[in-house]
């Protein structure tokens, strides 16, 4: 998702639809993109967090469990490496299989809460780190990966499509 260019228009389309809605229940694109800017900003990465949770001016995220930097850093390795529409499980035979199918047991039963500062704004939103669409067909949430992993400028552009 983050490779906004290599995008068909119909993924622009969908992913425009996931991020709109997910600002709008935040309190629109503005707020969102302050958040995400945010997370952007901090170091060490915001997913290490050992409170388990990032508090920001305008909201904050939640999850509930602490989530190690290897995991982070072999998310970004995947990522990288995979082409679009793969799934992030590889195969069996696959020698990082076993890294990456724990990883996605570590990950998978956390839900990530994001939730406005004034609940007049909007509700805010809840995602998982993954998509399973079929059996051993697993993806990273567009949400989870625009929130942590994709540069703000693709964020504003899948935002801003038309």
């Amino acid at each position: 998702m983050c490779d906004f260019n290599n995008l068909t228009d119909e993924e622009k389309l969908h992913f425009h639809t996931i991020l709109t809605t997910a600002a709008n229940n935040y309190g629109g694109v503005n707020f969102l993109l302050q958040l995400i800017e945010a997370l952007k900003n901090i170091s060490p990465h915001a997913l290490t967090s050992r409170h388990q949770d990032f508090l920001f001016d305008l909201g904050d995220v939640r999850w509930g469990k602490t989530i190690f930097n290897d995991k982070i850093e072999l998310i970004k390795e995947i990522r990288v490496a995979r082409k679009h529409g793969e799934s992030f499980l590889p195969s069996k035979e696959d020698k990082q299989y076993k890294r990456i199918f724990n990883l996605i047991r570590t990950l998978d039963p956390i839900t990530f809460s994001v939730r406005p500062q004034l609940r007049d704004v909007g509700e805010g939103f809840d995602f998982k780190a993954f998509d399973t669409t079929k059996e051993n067909h697993v993806t990273l949430n567009p949400l989870f990966e625009a929130m942590f992993f994709c540069s703000i400028d693709t964020v504003k552009k899948i935002l801003n499509y038309k």
